[in-house]
């Protein structure tokens, strides 16, 4: 059986592997790491709609309570940005959130939030594996409530964005998952007219890994277009991603929106923006054109965080759908930027003004393909790229190498190839922009023929 690892977001498994025994002693190492580093406060014990998660959460906070730690469960399941922002509105110690996302549902997983409300660092991470052991009670025995996680979340959300969504007609997709009654709810109290899809909760998530990418959400580009929507949003599992779908474009490109939502809010605010390695230039033309910064990270929510922290940033985000914004809890949001999203847009729809961006910064593509590879094979083979980087991919040359994370080829056309390890799979990722779709087919391509010259 694999080892108790948290990876880029959390240990995720499936169910035969992630075990009651196994989610007790994460939550034996969580209630040692809080005590040695002198946290006595409560702990948040979060969960998403899948069939196992609550028998997990209450698995976690008897752990805690066992070792005198005060436990918060909330009344039902819940996104995990409001767990995230429960740590914070309350001064916890921290959160254990027991979701896997958009894995299929024969996952489970759970991740640990540090008491700033952002994703765990690899420190701390790597100090509650550490402390991995079976749970023993130590002392008094702590409580365990359940409280409500949903109001105070939507009372930050309104007083972060005093949306005004009036006249907006939005398409709401839950994808059986934790946004359902939250998102839709904060949408409707925004003054939008909200028509919901999978909205219901289904431990099966209808038959479709509630990942909202293109490929999964045909339903709700047809309803926006037979309700004649001004929009469509779509939650992942836990609702801390989404994705948009727009009247003319159907899916919105995650890249797109992001720059499109950037612009909005410099239009009356100021700050830089951070995006990942794997996210668009697009984003760095749009704060260069407001006198901007741009700073980039590796993969991950965590660094994006840790730097919007840092530099004070207006917005975060990475081309996977998790964003987040200045004045909110560091950790992406699914559910703030929903009523974000529709709030920009009853100002001006997100076509017209990714049309204009496009007009003014010119065209952006972007895509990206995997391939596998055997997890003990990924840092050989990102080795041996790294010890040869070539002088021209795709018929440019390569005039910078970036590697904050795998290697980036900046390209004298502007475009660029990035290969980097998947944090979450046996696998590689290749991801390619540039000013059309044939110009990245040829970038990814390359990418493919690179990495398999080296596997």
């Amino acid at each position: 059986m694999d080892a108790i690892s948290f990876g880029t977001d959390g240990w995720r498994a499936r169910l035969d592997a992630f075990t009651d025994e196994r989610v007790r002693m994460v939550g034996q190492a969580v209630a040692d790491y809080l005590a040695d580093a002198g946290h006595d406060a409560p702990v948040a014990v979060g969960y998403d709609a899948r069939a196992t998660s609550e028998g997990f959460a209450e698995s976690l906070a008897d752990v805690l309570a066992a070792n005198g730690v005060d436990a918060l469960l909330p009344e039902r399941d819940c996104p995990t940005p409001l767990a995230a922002w429960a740590v914070v509105d309350r001064g916890l110690a921290g959160a254990l959130m027991i979701t896997a996302s958009h894995n299929p549902p024969e996952y489970n997983g759970v991740k640990f939030i540090p008491s700033n409300g952002s994703p765990a660092l690899p420190e701390v991470t790597d100090a509650i594996e550490a402390r991995l052991a079976e749970p023993r009670a130590d002392g008094p025995r702590g409580s365990v409530d359940r409280v409500d996680f949903v109001t105070p979340h939507a009372e930050q959300v309104r007083r972060r964005i005093d949306p005004d969504c009036e006249g907006l007609t939005v398409v709401y997709d839950a994808m059986h998952g934790s946004g359902r009654g939250v998102t839709d709810a904060l949408l409707e109290s925004a003054g939008a007219t909200v028509i919901r899809r999978r909205c219901d909760r289904d431990t099966s998530f209808g038959g479709t890994p509630p990942e909202p990418s293109a490929d999964h959400l045909a339903g709700l580009v047809d309803a926006v277009e037979r309700h004649d929507a001004d929009l469509g949003i779509a939650n992942d599992g836990d609702a801390d991603r989404l994705a948009v779908v727009t009247p003319d474009r159907g899916f919105l490109d995650e890249n797109l929106f992001f720059a499109a939502v950037y612009d909005a809010l410099l239009d009356t605010d100021a700050g830089p923006a951070v995006r990942t390695v794997s996210t668009t230039f697009l984003i760095d033309r749009v704060a260069a054109a407001h006198g901007e910064e741009v700073i980039e990270t590796p993969v991950g929510f965590k660094w994006v965080a840790e730097a919007m922290t840092a530099e004070d940033a207006l917005m975060g985000g990475e081309e996977s759908g998790g964003f987040s914004i200045r004045g909110h809890v560091p950790e992406k949001d699914g559910v703030l930027m929903a009523v974000l999203a529709a709030d920009v847009a009853a100002a001006e729809s997100l076509d017209r003004r990714v049309d204009r961006l496009l007009d003014t910064h010119g065209d952006v593509v972007a895509d990206k393909v995997s391939v596998d590879c055997p997890d003990d094979r990924k840092a050989a083979v990102i080795d041996a790229l790294g010890d040869a980087i070539p002088e021209r991919v795709a018929g440019e040359a390569v005039e910078d190498v970036v590697t904050l994370d795998g290697f980036k080829l900046l390209l004298a056309d502007g475009s660029w190839l990035l290969v980097r390890p998947s944090g979450t799979e046996p696998k590689l990722r290749v991801y390619g922009e540039a000013g059309s779709r044939e110009r990245v087919d040829e970038l990814l391509a390359a990418g493919r023929e690179l990495v398999g010259s080296h596997r």
